[in-house]
């Protein structure tokens, strides 16, 4: 009546052992790091960057527990934060010799001690967040009125192809701010170019202007499509910051927006406000222009002469002189992906770039009136521009799929991807408000957290040890269970837990063993009515079943409401609290019943059941369960 089949118990017992297992890695702590970045191309971490490292630790009489190469930086680990601190500095001096003109981020960061067997099984902590683990909190502005100039130095270009189609002889297209100003020779010539901008350019309005001798007619930006620019330039330094500072590998970000033109960052285990500063001044923006080839262009580029007027220099990666026309063909909006890989034909290092439709329109235009000719895609970091790649253009491309391939090696073809697909910025931001959360505060808040869980868990199993005797152990084993099981799934889920969470981890403990003391109730309540303890066990289940999966599904839906509906802290909380109701019910039905099968199930002349005191009706209480 009251037993598992065989395979159940298999299932709890791998249930178990997978629990224990993830969520082991919590329990070893983090070390104190240094971890350094690389921030331009052409500066790659290898081997020779370990042996500096070494050899700057050296000099200082310091050590590292260990030194790594992982996900394209490279991570030094220490016994204390003093060591770390002074390792810091060395580093700092060792690889940046020219602090004008940094090519490393050396930044402090918390390394998690989970053993390699451990990790070559994929357990991993949980990521703590800014409340639990300190780190730095900012708050940036993102310069709005940069994010329309841009926008109308696009349309700008646009407007030039489109007139060019159209042959309309116009006499210049120029930029002043997010205003375009188009001039014409005679009445005619204006009326075509106010015509084609109502037909292909809604975003833009047009208002005539007198002028002296011809005809001047300005296109400004709507209204409507100026806060459709700001919300997408906010959407996408969103998506760039986090995919830069995920992919270096630097933190578990928080990134939210704050209003209608500001981010908040938060860097957890990121020690150092300048440090920090330096891995967000890392984003960057994406230009493609096409080299200027004239005889001055290139006595400009040998050194020999002048910039000309209209043309822009730029530095490549080895220090070569670049010089590149100032009309923006393509920005970073109009790149959707970039993945590192080989060349068809000749199996050489390459980068192949994804376009949108629009970016993939202007990129056949160009190819195709420009065969023959250099194109450079221009990188701008901290207001300097690197030029990654400059090809020559061999045919027409279309189809919005790119190739850069040439002298490259594997590693650069994927340092490159990366700057390509994360670099990215719409705007321009400037950091506004800064905030440092100290390590130690953040142990203060993890001591605090765990003891409330820990000392809520052991009152728990007390009161129901005491009132309900075997049982009351069972559900507490249960309970145990319960807790493994949502610290696993939050490490598998690599949830970020800050206080708030652990503010549920406490609640979800209570409503856990709600479940079971509906369970043991009406175990209680079918031993007063006189049935065998085997029938009020099996009986006792059953109906507390309904109740238990009533009331955790309405508490699903207020969590799944709070996740939805909620941001910051409250999400936290939310996951936290969801997890915990699934965890909570298998548990506390399917777990200890488990136990309660495998020390009763095999009892048929079963006559008591160690559930505390049973007070019958109108008669004599009985004592652990006893049936008449």
């Amino acid at each position: 009546m009251n037993r598992y089949p065989l395979w159940k118990y298999a299932m709890l017992v791998v249930a178990l052992l997978i629990g224990a297992l993830y969520a082991l890695p919590n329990l070893y702590g983090e070390s104190p790091a240094v971890q350094v970045s690389s921030i331009r191309a052409s500066v790659v971490l290898d081997t020779g960057t370990v042996m500096r490292v070494e050899q700057a630790l050296a000099a200082q009489q310091l050590s590292a527990s260990t030194i790594e190469l992982q996900d394209n930086s490279l991570r030094a680990r220490f016994v204390s934060t003093d060591d770390q601190i002074k390792a810091r500095d060395a580093i700092e001096r060792a690889l940046n010799t020219d602090p004008a003109d940094p090519g490393h981020v050396v930044a402090l960061s918390l390394l998690p001690n989970t053993p390699d067997w451990l990790a070559r099984l994929g357990a991993a902590p949980m990521y703590l967040g800014l409340d639990l683990r300190g780190g730095v909190h900012f708050l940036l502005q993102v310069d709005m009125p940069a994010a329309l100039e841009r926008r109308a130095e696009v349309l700008a270009g646009e407007l030039r192809v489109a007139l060019r189609e159209a042959d309309i002889r116009h006499g210049g297209v120029s930029r002043s701010g997010d205003t375009l100003e188009l001039r014409a020779r005679d009445a005619p010539t204006l009326a075509a170019m106010r015509s084609l901008i109502e037909q292909q350019f809604p975003d833009l309005q047009t208002s005539q202007t007198p002028d002296g001798t011809g005809f001047r007619l300005q296109a400004r930006v709507t209204p409507e499509a100026a806060r459709r620019v700001q919300t997408l330039a906010l959407q996408q330094n969103k998506t760039t910051l986090h995919n830069r500072i995920n992919e270096l590998g630097v933190a578990e970000p928080v990134i939210q927006q704050q209003g209608v033109d500001r981010i908040v960052v938060q860097l957890p285990g990121v020690q150092d406000t300048a440090r920090a500063k330096e891995i967000l001044g890392r984003t960057a923006t994406l230009e493609v222009r096409l080299l200027d080839e004239s005889s001055a262009g290139l006595a400009a580029e040998r050194g020999t002469g002048p910039v000309p007027f209209g043309s822009d220099r730029f530095l490549d990666s080895e220090g070569r002189a670049v010089i590149v026309q100032r009309e923006v063909l393509l920005t970073g909006e109009n790149l959707t992906d970039a993945q590192a890989g080989f060349d068809s034909q000749t199996q050489e290092a390459a980068v192949h770039l994804t376009l949108d439709a629009k970016g993939a329109r202007i990129f056949r235009d160009v190819t195709r009136a420009n065969v023959g000719k250099r194109m450079a895609i221009i990188l701008f970091e901290k207001g300097r521009g690197e030029v990654v790649t400059a090809p020559v253009i061999r045919t027409e491309i279309g189809g919005g799929r790119v190739q850069i391939s040439g002298a490259m090696t594997t590693m650069e073809a994927s340092n490159t991807a990366l700057l390509l697909r994360a670099g990215s910025l719409a705007a321009p931001m400037e950091i506004i408000e800064e905030r440092t959360i100290g390590p130690s505060l953040g142990v203060e808040n993890i001591e605090r957290g765990f003891n409330s869980v820990l000392w809520g868990f052991l009152l728990i199993v007390l009161f129901m040890s005491a009132y309900y005797a075997l049982f009351g152990v069972f559900s507490s084993i249960a309970l145990a269970f319960n807790v493994v099981l949502l610290v696993s799934v939050l490490s598998m889920l690599q949830a970020t837990l800050t206080l708030p969470g652990m503010a549920a981890m406490a609640l979800a403990l209570g409503m856990a063993i709600d479940s079971n003391v509906l369970i043991n109730e009406r175990i209680r309540e079918e031993l007063r009515r006189g049935l065998p303890p085997q029938t009020a066990i099996q009986n006792g289940y059953e109906t507390a079943w309904g109740t238990i999966l009533d009331s955790n599904v309405t508490s699903l839906i207020a969590g799944v409401a709070l996740l939805i509906f909620g941001s910051g802290p409250v999400r936290g909380f939310a996951v936290v609290h969801c997890i915990g109701i699934l965890t909570s019910m298998f548990s506390s039905v399917v777990f200890s019943r488990g136990l309660v099968n495998l020390w009763y199930g095999r009892q048929k002349k079963l006559k008591t059941l160690s559930i505390g005191t049973v007070w019958r009706p109108e008669a004599e209480p009985t004592l652990a369960g006893k049936t008449k």
